[in-house]
């Protein structure tokens, strides 16, 4: 993603910049107007009477409200100069009020108001900033990749909340410093809480969405404009070039400049409808391509569709049409890798680079393995979209569970030694104070946690009481687990007496070379590391203070093959090692495969035509990675993504790369 679109642009370039990764907003549409003397203490007689009311309607959560009476309201919103300030206005008419003064108090604890502002509302991107305010509770979340959002605290904010009887009144200031500017338009959304004595709580916006205190995406667009704007109507219709039961987007975006865009939702037929200032707009999706859950559509126009908006008048513009065949999948009937060369090596380069514009990637590490050695290396986009910080040779990304396999490397050379034994209950070796309460937990071996069969959950967190619990006896099935390598690694630190990384060190890194390769967070690391992201949308780079042995090693694809390579050559493990390591031990009924699909001793194993094939992914959320090797063949990929958004082209490269695309 271009970093350059904030130079001044004139309407043509950013015609063209329209067509980059814009964080679109929800589809609402206010109108701030300027205000007179406003004295900010919860009561609005000072504001104009004429003020457009905005309802708080789009309800969020699952609870609904049981009526107006129990949860309703409205807001209203205008701007002064003088003091460059926003003003937001809510009126709140709630049955039951509920505040929470204690130590422990929440946002789901009591009645409550959460602001998000995206005052930058860039085209390429910008962040958001989120206040939430009530008595006992001020929290403030701010995207740290953003000039404005990152540094926005409550020294900007002047709030007021004032009660009569059932109804509840906010006056907010938001001092936007040289972010307001009459003609701009301005990201904006909230929540509003309602806490009932009867335990329910439920929550509303003005726009839909969800993550506002986040997400750019889950925010409506507010227009400054001067008393004297000039508004009229923008209505069009997005449709296919051809009839297809492919579900049309929910919005298209209407450009006047780099400062004035806002989004608009479509109706189930495609059709839009928005009041905008007069002047010159262009209209399309919020990016060159449109993602369904399987296929990718291009949406750029072969000809801009614009149109000029007068005053007091309806423009309609020309459809938007969409071409309904998806855009190529760029997959061979024959994997690429058997015939690869320095002189067509350009094919994985476009592969590559394609499926990162198509879904959105930021970033790529990946190398190539072919008759046993590392043959192509290459990275890809940017470590965060928003400064543009290329990656390189040297960028490290998480590889999130492919932790795991390395871990267990180190497990199976102390079990050659005898320094643990991989079927004695761990208990025997230390206790576990967080399962104790079920005697089943004794079970759990060494050779359990390698196989996913401990009966742990991936992780407590996501049960319901946020507790450790066995869903299986220990042994008796397959389920995937992150919890068991934790407990793995206290008894590895308990029998060896080092820590995690020391053992890691003497175990993988040094005999086999994985060095640039960490697994907490250190100097070095923090100098290379890249952001994850969440739909472009960075993650603060903040690698853990402790070691975990399921998800916390950082590294990069060409480093990675030396482990890869290991594996293959079957080295630093006896070869009965490697063969438990290669057979089945867990039935993986996690998906479906088109191959006979298991899991070994912390490998995946397929048995394709090719041979068979042993792997690993990872997936952290902001990060995604694969490693797999075609044991006969010789030949396998790694890969590291830092992006949510990765899937595909994880999935698919091992088809462009060996398999080929998928026969009827």
């Amino acid at each position: 993603m271009s970093n350059t679109i904030t130079k001044t642009i004139s309407l043509l370039t950013a015609c063209c910049l329209f067509y980059l990764q814009v964080l679109a907003h929800n589809g609402s549409i206010a109108y701030a107007y300027p205000l007179g003397a406003i004295t900010v203490d919860g009561n609005l007689s000072d504001w104009p009477g004429d003020a457009r009311k905005y309802p708080i309607a789009m309800e969020l959560s699952r609870t609904k409200p049981k009526n107006e009476a129990d949860f309703s309201g409205f807001f209203q919103l205008g701007y002064r100069l003088d003091n460059h300030s926003l003003y937001i206005a809510f009126t709140i008419t709630d049955d039951d009020f509920i505040e929470d003064t204690s130590e422990n108090v929440r946002w789901n604890t009591q009645d409550g108001l959460e602001l998000s502002i995206d005052a930058r509302h860039l085209l390429s991107g910008s962040g958001v900033a989120s206040f939430m305010y009530s008595k006992k509770l001020r929290n403030i979340n701010n995207a740290f990749y953003d000039p404005w959002a990152g540094t926005a605290n409550w020294s900007i904010m002047e709030v007021a909340m004032v009660r009569n009887g059932n109804t509840r009144l906010y006056e907010w200031r938001i001092q936007l410093g040289n972010e307001l500017v009459v003609g701009k338009t301005i990201g904006f959304d909230f929540h509003v809480f309602d806490k009932d004595g009867d335990g329910s709580f439920t929550y509303s916006a003005w726009g839909k969405g969800g993550e506002k205190y986040m997400n750019p995406n889950s925010l409506g667009d507010v227009l400054i404009l001067p008393t004297t704007a000039k508004l009229g109507t923008l209505s069009g219709k997005l449709k296919w070039d051809k009839p297809t039961a492919v579900k049309l987007p929910g919005q298209v975006c209407l450009i006047a400049n780099k400062n004035l865009w806002v989004a608009t939702t479509l109706d189930s037929l495609g059709n839009y409808s928005a009041t905008v200032p007069v002047g010159k707009y262009e209209i399309g999706l919020y990016d060159r391509y449109y993602r369904t859950d399987d296929q990718v559509y291009g949406a750029m126009q072969q000809k801009p569709v614009m149109v000029d908006v007068k005053a007091a008048q309806n423009a309609i513009a020309r459809a938007v049409i969409l071409p309904s065949t998806p855009v190529p999948d760029l997959l061979p009937e024959k994997g690429i890798l058997f015939d690869l060369t320095a002189a067509n090596a350009s094919q994985v380069d476009n592969f590559i680079e394609t499926y990162m514009k198509y879904y959105n990637i930021p970033g790529v590490s990946l190398a190539l393995i072919k008759d046993g050695k590392l043959v192509y290396h290459k990275t890809y986009g940017v470590r965060n979209a928003m400064t543009g910080e290329k990656v390189d040779d040297n960028t490290l990304f998480q590889a999130a569970s492919i932790t795991k396999p390395v871990f267990s490397f180190a497990v199976e050379r102390l079990a050659e030694r005898g320094v643990i034994n991989l079927d004695k209950p761990l208990y025997e070796y230390l206790p576990y104070k967080d399962i104790e309460y079920d005697e089943r937990y004794k079970l759990i071996t060494a050779r359990h946690v390698l196989t996913h069969r401990t009966g742990f959950p991936n992780w407590r967190w996501m049960n319901e009481s946020g507790k450790l619990d066995l869903k299986f006896t220990p042994g008796t099935s397959f389920g995937y687990s992150g919890e068991g390598f934790e407990y793995l690694r206290m008894v590895i630190e308990k029998i060896t007496g080092k820590p995690v990384e020391q053992v890691l060190k003497e175990e993988v890194i040094e005999p086999i070379g994985l060095y640039h390769t960490f697994f907490s967070k250190n100097d070095s690391l923090l100098r290379v590391v890249a952001n994850g992201h969440y739909d472009k949308r960075p993650s603060k780079a903040d690698p853990p203070e402790r070691p975990n042995m399921a998800a916390s090693m950082h590294t990069e694809a060409a480093i990675f093959t030396r482990f890869m390579i290991n594996l293959l050559e079957q080295k630093g493990l006896s070869h009965g090692m490697y063969d438990t390591i290669l057979s089945k031990h867990s039935e993986d009924t996690s998906y479906h495969s088109k191959y006979p699909t298991y899991m070994g001793m912390s490998l995946e194993i397929r048995e394709t035509p090719y041979g068979k094939s042993f792997g690993h992914g990872g997936n952290n959320g902001d990060f995604k990675c694969k490693f797999e090797v075609y044991k006969d063949l010789k030949m396998g990929y790694a890969i590291f993504t830092n992006s949510n958004t990765s899937d595909q082209l994880l999935n698919n490269l091992r088809k462009f790369l060996v398999e080929g695309k998928d026969k009827p």
